[in-house]
């Protein structure tokens, strides 16, 4: 069983920094259990979207178009966690940002089994 746990939302205000941090526990990176980890997010009234994922065997990143230069997502090994880095942030960055594991190095959302509880993250103008 995989335990995935985000933290560090807030509100912050347009062009400020904010680092997210995804807690993982359970089997979730194990040699025989590898899973890929990626960030989604979901503003009112929208669906969750894609925006950053990481290739848990070759620590490859990708990200959505709407983020790329602007937020990081990176791992630390030693205390299986995983953050997402967001600068210069946007009023439209506004929304519940969730971290997901899947076994495919993917953004298609359909395709990560485990899922946290979501943070908030609320940027304003």
């Amino acid at each position: 069983q995989v335990q995935l746990v985000e933290s560090g939302g807030g509100l912050v205000q347009a062009g400020d920094s904010l680092r997210l941090s995804c807690a993982t526990s359970g089997r979730t990176f194990s040699i025989n259990n590898i899973y890929n980890v990626g960030w989604f997010r979901q503003a009112p009234g929208k669906a969750r979207e894609f925006v950053a994922g990481l290739g848990w065997i070759t620590s490859s990143t990708y990200y959505a178009g709407s983020v790329k230069g602007r937020f990081a997502i990176s791992r630390d090994n030693a205390n299986d966690m995983v953050y997402l880095q967001m600068n210069g942030l946007k009023p439209e960055d506004t929304a519940v940002y969730y971290c997901a594991a899947s076994r495919t190095r993917t953004s298609d959302l359909r395709q990560y089994k485990y899922w946290g509880q979501g943070t908030q993250v609320t940027v304003s103008s």
